[in-house]
């Protein structure tokens, strides 16, 4: 949670940046590389990866239960 604070302030940044003519297809590369780049760090963090809870999705452990912004 602490890391996702500084994330969400740059990506509404990424947005404000690209919010403009076509940004669809920005935004749903943004979001990917986001999510794959996120999930990476978690799982690499410490001796102890973090994982989501059983029955959970990564996207899901992302988007709601940390609260990291989609564009």
């Amino acid at each position: 949670p602490k890391l996702i604070t500084p994330v969400n302030r740059q990506v509404r940044g990424w947005a404000n940046d690209f919010d403009h003519g076509r940004s669809r297809p920005a935004f749903r590369a943004m979001n990917w590389f986001l999510q794959q780049r996120m999930v990476g760090h978690l799982k690499r963090r410490s001796q102890r990866p973090d994982r989501p809870p059983k029955g959970v999705t990564w996207y899901a452990h992302l988007y709601k239960q940390l609260g990291l912004v989609q564009l």
